[in-house]
């Protein structure tokens, strides 16, 4: 990162000034900024404007300006549609105030650059705090001075050297001397010192820190000299790169070009036919080259020919060497070098518009119309192309998408991670009418939204116990189902018994002093169990158990009726078995409002726990954030989740099996497969048995709609695979590897891991004992699955003996004055007799 960046605030700027301030920031301006001091392209636009980009300029071309008082209102989707964010702070409580306030508002743009500008002169204390939490401030041309930093102005070396701490005895700074021309190819490395780094971003000369003979102007006696392009500091922010055009015999002492031996690559082919083309003799095939326009058209076109034909990776190679070297000769032939090129890729990397990909009709096979297929080139993204919405045959195969992850770019790698978009902010937009609806009416409104909604016709949304045996509905259990439910109760409540935290933690931390850490359960709980396509009687396991061991003193169950306004007698039973106080018999946003603010029948909870769909997510996250309602959740949530990372060993039909548990939940589930080093053969024997069994499933139209959403990723070998899995974070995460139980240890963010092919997930969902109510949509990243603790809080306590307090009163007393806070430290020493 930078330490600032600097925003043209005038049209008459000092061109030296302008041009030093190039080499170590990036510039803030106008169109009409002179192109060759712009080395970063970036659209800079206020939230307005910002909703109306979003999917027309790349998140990367574009950074939001946002007052921070504003920041609100920013939705998930122009966070993520960004690269970074430009606030606009406030100087009526000074700059260096707002450092905190920045910190905060980064956590909420994680990942995001964020750059802060504020009326109030910035100071190298400053923009070391920024940097620090990895922020970096904005400072106007007007306030920079190629002289010294005074109240009014900030010296460019200062504000650049601010962050920079050097890990050396001496203070120095270890260099890295790059090549601009060369493709940043390493030269050599040296020292620099505050004091000569000045000197270079004001005169663009090469100037170092002898470690024998103190300030060393390269080039000074031996004519090698350096013009500076930019100084750059490491992630580390102790040590600098200078990008330089270095001139004369080379950078080394020995006569050549680099420390680290000669040039080789384009690099040594520029030189030498730069050379080649001042010495080469006439009538010489080089000198024939360069001086016959038609006869090097022709080399360039049977090259690109003979490229197009080459089949294996070595005749590839070859005949792009050739290529290489022929459209070389064209560039030096008209004064056009390596850095020209990258600086013209450069430019087509930052263009908003994209060519349609066609080519042009005199290069296409007179049987193909204009509309051509991709090219090979291009095929690996055509893979990431949005899926088509054309209605998917009832009849035709199902099958998956596939990407070769060494194929794709960093960029699209990235979208392979992401999930569908929740937009939060406009499905809490919907649900807040429903929330304030029963918040204001309660009874009345859950029974109007519950008729709308579910088709049920309720008397009281609330069920009391006795649930079984006495309720009707459960005379209507399965007995074979009520087994399976009583052994699935028994491992769970096992593997959750062994999670509680009983035993206080007690620990002396000096003399006298005695601080205790102990756990209580949260008093009520609301259990959120969805219904709708599937009966989950599971899930009301996985949170009723957990509430019941913790010894939650109300537990509260919610569940969508069915339409003669019955609860499955499955649900019935578990409530039962865990001991719940009540059901909610009403669904959606409306179950977790009442759940949250409490109505005439249903009791108000401290904590809402449950899956749900998007209605569910978006109404806990609006309850949450609302301080009348004091309640809290477990986690966000979003549509199921699988990854599987299969080898050579696995068994395809095992592997699809478990692909299809998970497709089965919904046409949102997430299904994805890494195929790690895997045949073909094998490959195709797993979608031989997606489709199969897919069609064998009675959910097979929502398994169909989900499978073509779900996707392929060839990797080559686990560790490749397991990166990827880490960096999706899966909900649930399926190993069918050589020594499975041996990756376990490489598993770094998952929600659950199933070991092995007899460890099907199906298990974890149901009876294996451990919990199914597990983060998605990448919030395994930081979140746990739901676990007995998760519903119970921790209290600390502390007990200071008259000893304790004589020793650690005095401590207390003096942090307490340093802080400003005379009363704290008073509670001491009137105990003290200080």
């Amino acid at each position: 990162m930078f330490p600032f960046l600097a925003l043209l605030d005038s049209e008459h700027v000092d061109e030296e000034l302008l041009l030093a301030v190039s080499r170590v920031a990036p510039v803030i301006a106008s169109g009409s900024t002179p192109e060759s001091t712009i080395r970063y392209l970036l659209a800079i636009v206020p939230l307005s404007l910002a909703k109306s980009l979003l999917g027309t300029v790349p998140a990367h071309r574009l950074l939001l300006l946002l007052d921070v008082a504003n920041v609100s209102a920013v939705s998930d989707s122009v966070r993520n549609a960004v690269s970074g964010v430009l606030l606009k702070t406030s100087s009526s409580s000074g700059f260096g105030l707002d450092v905190d306030l920045v910190h905060s508002i980064s956590r909420f743009f994680v990942g995001a650059a964020i750059h802060v500008l504020a009326p109030d002169l910035p100071t190298p204390s400053i923009i070391r705090k920024l940097v620090a939490i990895g922020a970096s401030v904005v400072i106007p041309f007007s306030q920079l001075t190629l002289g010294a930093t005074s109240q009014k102005m900030i010296s460019i070396a200062d504000a650049f050297l601010a962050p920079i701490v050097s890990d050396r005895p001496d203070g120095l700074f270890p260099t890295v001397i790059s090549s601009d021309l060369h493709g940043k190819r390493s030269l050599g490395l040296v020292y620099s010192s505050c004091e000569s780094v000045a000197e270079s971003i004001c005169t663009g000369k090469g100037v170092y820190h002898s470690r024998k003979h103190g300030l060393w102007r390269k080039g000074e006696t031996s004519g090698a000299t350096q013009d500076v392009v930019r100084i750059r500091v490491d992630c580390d922010t102790d040590a600098l790169e200078f990008s330089v055009v270095q001139h004369g015999a080379g950078f080394c002492h020995l006569n050549r070009a680099s420390c680290f031996g000669d040039l080789d690559g384009l690099a040594a082919l520029e030189r030498t036919l730069s050379s080649r083309l001042i010495d080469a003799p006439e009538g010489s095939y080089t000198r024939r080259l360069f001086n016959d326009e038609e006869l090097l058209r022709a080399k360039i076109m049977e090259e690109a020919d003979e490229l197009c034909r080459a089949k294996t990776k070595e005749e590839v190679a070859f005949e792009a060497a050739d290529l290489i070297y022929f459209t070389m000769a064209r560039c030096v032939a008209a004064g056009v070098s390596v850095k020209h090129i990258e600086r013209s890729l450069d430019k087509k990397a930052m263009k908003i518009s994209r060519r349609p990909g066609n080519a042009k009709q005199q290069w296409m096979p007179k049987t193909e119309s204009p509309k051509a297929e991709l090219s090979k080139a291009e095929a690996p993204r055509a893979s990431l192309a949005p899926l088509s919405k054309a209605p998917l045959g009832r009849n035709g195969p199902i099958t998956m998408r596939t990407v070769d992850i060494s194929a794709v770019s960093p960029e699209d790698r990235t979208k392979l991670l992401k999930r569908p978009v929740l937009r939060s902010d406009e499905m809490i937009a919907k649900v807040k009418p429903i929330v304030d609806d029963v918040r204001a009416r309660g009874d009345s409104a859950l029974r109007e939204l519950t008729a709308k909604f579910d088709k049920a016709q309720l008397d009281t949304p609330l069920l009391l116990p006795p649930f079984y045996p006495l309720a009707p509905e459960a005379q209507q259990l399965d007995p074979a189902v009520r087994d399976a439910i009583d052994a699935a109760y028994s491992n769970v409540y096992k593997f959750h018994a062994a999670q509680i935290d009983g035993a206080p933690l007690v620990v002396e931390t000096m003399p006298g002093v005695t601080c205790t850490r102990f756990a209580r359960p949260i008093a009520r709980v609301g259990l959120y169990v969805p219904g709708g396509t599937a009966v989950l009687p599971s899930t009301a396991l996985m949170l009723g158990v957990p509430a019941q061991v913790a010894g939650c003193e109300k537990v509260v169950m919610a569940t969508p009726p069915r339409a003669d306004g019955s609860i499955s007698p499955e649900v019935l039973y578990v409530a039962h078995k865990v001991g719940a106080h009540a059901i909610l018999r009403a669904g959606g946003a409306q179950a977790v409002a009442a759940l949250a603010y409490g109505t005439e029948t249903v009791p108000k909870v401290d904590k809402i726990f449950g899956p749900g769909n998007q209605w569910v997510t978006a109404a806990k996250m609006l309850v949450q954030n609302d301080t009348d309602a004091l309640v809290s959740i477990d986690m966000p949530a979003g549509p199921s989740e699988v990854l599987v990372i299969a080898d050579d060993t696995c068994n395809p039909a095992f592997v699809a099996a478990d692909l299809l548990s998970q497709a089965e939940h919904g046409i949102d589930s997430q299904v994805v497969l890494v195929a790690s080093s895997l045949p073909e053969t094998v490959l195709a024997e797993v979608e031989e048995e997606v489709d199969k069994q897919a069609h064998a499933l009675g959910r097979v139209d929502i398994v169909r709609e989900s499978v073509a959403k779900s996707l392929i990723v060839k990797t080559q070998g686990p560790d490749i695979a397991m990166e990827f899995s880490n960096d999706y974070a899966p909900e649930h995460l399926i190993l069918h590897l050589r020594d499975a139980p041996a990756w376990v240890d490489h598993v770094k963010n998952a929600g659950s891991v199933f070991v092995g092919p007899y460890s099907p997930e199906s298990c974890g969902d149901y009876a294996s004992g451990t919990n199914h109510t597990l983060p998605t949509n990448g919030y395994a990243r930081q979140f746990s699955g739901v676990n007995t603790q998760s519903f119970q809080k921790h209290i600390t306590s502390q007990e200071v003996t008259m000893d304790g307090l004589q020793t650690l009163g005095p401590i207390v007393a003096t942090l307490a004055d340093c802080e400003g806070l005379q009363a704290h430290a008073n509670a001491v020493r009137i105990r003290l007799g200080m």
